[in-house]
């Protein structure tokens, strides 16, 4: 039997332990250390954390660099699911991808890349009718509007053609045209839901995702690292590895 992939899980959250106990339950895969935002000096550290095959990252953006740190000195894949990320955070990736292979999504839900893929679709036959993008999380979710629905956005909306607007307040006129509402509601211990909305004249039709649970995003997350491992250095995205 082939040697396992050894993985390094970051994050000591409750997304990071869920990835550790996916991990330890396939024969294919091997935890070879956790770290979490709190253990950081362990990453800047040499060789205090094992060189792994792949990294699986669900933290937050003070982590990667850090985790750059780490990876120049041990190459292994990426995998990160970490949202809220700039421009800068985005060019470490693009840095961190000449030397290895890197996927960052802001979802890693089979069933988000196929609702990805239908609102495009949507977009493209409804074309004039008005679209919202509403999501829903739990109430420890610290960003908004979410990584999914700026995605969900990307594929209504791929040459940025349309005004955004998140929320509205007072007297806000008429809608215009090509004009896009994000909606962003906060919770209870919602897990993730996603809904577009396309209006027409005497019609909607509503595309929605929901998440029951966390543990959907880690199993494409587990799933994704398992493809990631043979591909050369660059950029690839869930959708590309996946679909």
């Amino acid at each position: 039997m082939a040697n396992p992939i050894k993985v390094l899980v970051c994050g000591n959250g409750r997304m990071g332990e869920l990835v550790r106990a996916t991990v330890e339950a396939d024969d294919a895969l091997e935890v070879v250390g956790q770290v979490g935002i709190e253990d950081v000096e362990a990453l800047d550290a040499g060789d205090t954390i094992p060189a792994a095959d792949v990294v699986i990252d669900f933290t937050n953006r003070e982590m990667l660099p850090h985790l750059a740190a780490y990876l120049r000195r041990n190459p292994a894949a990426l995998v990160c699911g970490t949202t809220g990320f700039d421009e800068k955070d985005q060019a470490t990736l693009d840095d961190l991808a000449m030397q290895m292979p890197v996927m960052w999504s802001a979802n890693y839900s089979l069933g988000v890349a196929v609702l990805k893929r239908l609102a495009a679709e949507a977009a493209q036959v409804l074309e004039g009718f008005d679209i919202e993008i509403v999501e829903t999380h739990h109430n420890q979710k610290v960003d908004a509007p979410s990584g999914t629905a700026k995605l969900l956005l990307s594929a209504v909306d791929p040459d940025e053609q349309c005004t955004v607007v998140n929320g509205r307040d007072g007297m806000v006129g008429a809608r215009p045209k090509r004009e896009i509402g994000m909606h962003a509601l906060r919770g209870g211990t919602v897990a993730g839901t996603h809904e577009l909305h396309f209006f027409g004249t005497d019609e909607e039709v509503t595309l929605t995702h929901r998440a029951a649970s966390r543990q959907i995003f880690v199993n494409g997350a587990v799933a994704a690292a398992k493809r990631l491992v043979e591909q050369e250095p660059g950029r690839y995205s869930f959708d590309e590895l996946m679909l």
